[in-house]
C-alpha cells in the first residue's frame, strides 16, 4: 500500500488516510515494554495508555491519603522516561488516564522526565472536570439522587473522548486525563484526525471498538487466551496491539512486525467479548455499540479485518463511581502438609470460627478458602483428589469496623502451630490488617458534568 509521511512523521496513507494507533498497557503497573516496541518498530501515530481498572482509584486514594501529592499512576514517570525520546523522534503522541485522581501530579512528572531528557516544548495537556466530589452539594439541589456512604473518598465520573481530542487538537503531544472511559482515550485520536460528528454513530462505533479491542495491552494478542496458548509464539516479548482506521470507518487490527504473540479471529474475539454484559449495547459516553454484527475477517499474517460495528445514540446519563471507607480487613493463614492436608486446614477452621466466637469476635462478614484446593475455583473444587494434596493453605478474612477487631483474627493463628492439627511447616499467621474501600455506581446526566470538563495545556521549559 502506497504510504506518505504525515505532518506528525509516521505513515500515513494517502488514498484513505489510514491511522495506527497502539495499545500502551492494560492496567496500573503493566510493563512498558510493549509500548516501547511498538513505538520503534509498529509505525504508529498515536500510543494510548489505560492505567485505570475500578480498583485503581481505591489503590490511588490510599498512596493520596498518605500524600496528597498523590493520587496518579507513579508508573507514569517510567513510562515517560522510556518512551518520550523515541515518541519525539517520530512524531508519536500518547494519551494516558494516568491521571487518576490528581491529573495536575501526573502532568508534572511528564514534565520533568522532558526536562530531564532536553525535550523544551513538550506540549503536556491535562483534561479534568471527572472530580464529582466538590460538586456532590450542586448536583444534588439539581435534582440528582446522589445516596453517599456515610465516608465518601472520591467520586469520578467517566468522560467520554471530545475533550481529549480538544486537547490533541491544542497540540498537545502528551495528553493526561482523569477518569476518562476506557475505549474513550483511543477513540478520540480519531475524532481529531478524521473529524467525525457526534452523530456519526457507526464511524464512532468503529473507534470505540478499536479502543475496546486495544485496551487491555496483549490480551488481543495471545496474552491470557484460553485456546491453544502454548501454540502463541514468544510470549517472552508478546506485542501489543494496533488499530489501522481510515476516515470511512475500516479497522484492522495488527501489531508490530518481529514482535511476539499472535493476531487471529480467535485471540480478538476473546477481548471483544471481555467485560461485556450486553453485547448489543455496550454503553460508552461516546455511543452505545452493538457488537453483535460484527464480522472478525483473517486478512494476512497477524492482521484482522473487524466488520460490521453499529452505533446508537451515546447514553443521555454518564456513570460515576463513588469510594468510600467500608472497614476493616483482618487475615490470618495457615498451612498443612500431606499426609490429609486439606482435613487438618478444616479443623484449623473449626477452631477458629470456635475460638472467634468464645472471644467476641463477631465481623461482619467472614471469607474463608483453601489455598491449593478452592482458592480459585471456589465451590467448583473436585474433592476427588483432595486426599492427594501436598499442601493446603488455611486463609480466613475477616471484614470488621474497626482497625482493633480485624487485629484480632490473626491473634488466633500463631498458637494453632502446637495447639492444632499436625504441623511441621507453613506458618504466615497474621497478616497486617488493611483499610477496605468500597464503591458504588451512580448515574449523572451529562449536561450536568461536560460544561464543567476543561482542558489545560502546558509547555516544558
Amino acid at each position: 500500500m502506497p504510504t506518505a509521511r504525515g505532518a506528525a512523521g509516521v505513515a500515513t496513507d494517502e488514498a484513505a488516510k489510514t491511522v495506527r494507533i497502539g495499545a500502551g498497557m492494560g492496567f496500573y503497573g503493566d510493563t512498558v515494554r510493549g509500548a516501547l516496541d511498538t513505538a520503534r518498530h509498529g509505525d504508529v501515530r498515536y500510543i494510548c495508555f489505560d492505567h485505570l481498572a475500578e480498583l485503581t482509584l481505591a489503590i490511588l486514594q490510599k498512596d493520596r491519603q498518605k500524600d496528597p501529592s498523590l493520587g496518579y499512576t507513579k508508573d507514569i514517570a517510567a513510562i515517560a522516561r522510556a518512551l518520550l525520546p523515541v515518541c519525539a523522534e517520530r512524531g508519536i503522541r500518547l494519551v494516558s488516564n494516568s491521571g487518576g485522581l490528581n491529573p495536575a501530579g501526573a502532568r508534572d512528572q511528564v514534565l520533568a522526565a522532558a526536562r530531564e531528557l532536553g525535550l523544551r516544548g513538550l506540549r503536556v495537556a491535562t483534561v479534568t472536570g471527572d472530580d464529582l466530589l466538590p460538586r456532590i452539594d450542586e448536583l444534588r439541589a439539581a435534582g440528582v439522587a446522589v445516596d453517599l456512604p456515610e465516608r465518601v473518598l472520591f467520586a469520578n465520573v467517566y468522560l467520554g473522548a471530545r475533550p481529549v481530542a480538544e486537547a490533541l487538537a491544542r497540540g498537545a503531544d502528551v495528553v493526561i486525563t482523569g477518569r476518562v472511559a476506557d475505549a474513550s482515550l483511543f477513540l478520540a485520536p480519531l475524532l481529531h484526525e478524521f473529524g467525525w460528528a457526534a452523530g456519526d454513530w457507526d464511524r464512532l462505533a468503529v473507534g470505540v471498538t478499536a479502543g475496546h479491542l486495544l485496551e487491555c495491552s496483549a490480551q488481543c494478542t495471545g496474552g491470557n487466551f484460553s485456546g491453544d496458548w502454548w501454540n502463541i509464539p514468544d510470549m517472552d516479548r508478546i506485542g501489543y496491539p494496533i488499530a489501522e482506521v481510515t476516515a470511512e470507518g475500516d479497522l484492522v487490527i495488527t501489531k508490530a512486525p518481529g514482535t511476539g504473540g499472535r493476531v487471529s479471529p480467535d485471540t480478538v474475539k476473546e477481548q471483544l467479548l471481555y467485560e461485556v454484559h450486553d453485547p448489543a449495547a455496550y454503553a460508552n459516553p461516546d455511543v452505545m455499540v452493538d457488537f453483535t454484527g460484527i464480522r472478525l475477517v483473517h486478512c494476512g499474517p497477524d492482521r484482522v479485518r473487524v466488520e460490521g460495528c453499529r452505533g446508537r445514540p451515546a447514553p443521555s446519563a454518564l456513570k460515576g463511581l463513588i469510594g468510600y471507607t467500608d472497614g476493616f480487613l483482618g487475615v490470618g493463614m495457615m498451612g498443612y502438609a500431606w499426609p490429609d492436608a486439606l482435613a487438618k486446614a478444616r479443623r484449623a477452621e473449626w477452631i477458629i470460627r470456635r475460638q472467634m466466637a468464645d472471644s467476641g469476635l463477631a465481623p461482619e462478614a467472614v471469607h474463608v478458602e483453601y489455598l491449593g484446593f478452592n482458592a480459585l475455583h471456589g465451590p467448583l473444587a473436585d474433592p476427588a483428589g483432595a486426599a492427594e494434596l501436598n499442601e493446603v493453605f488455611l486463609r480466613i478474612a475477616v471484614r470488621t469496623r474497626t482497625r482493633e477487631e480485624a487485629a484480632r483474627l490473626g491473634r488466633l493463628f500463631p498458637p494453632l502451630s502446637l495447639n492444632g492439627p499436625p504441623f511441621i511447616g507453613g506458618l504466615s499467621g497474621m497478616l497486617p490488617v488493611r483499610e477496605l474501600l468500597g464503591q458504588k455506581a451512580v448515574y449523572i446526566p451529562r449536561e450536568l458534568v461536560e460544561p464543567w470538563v476543561r482542558v489545560e495545556v502546558t509547555e516544558a521549559t
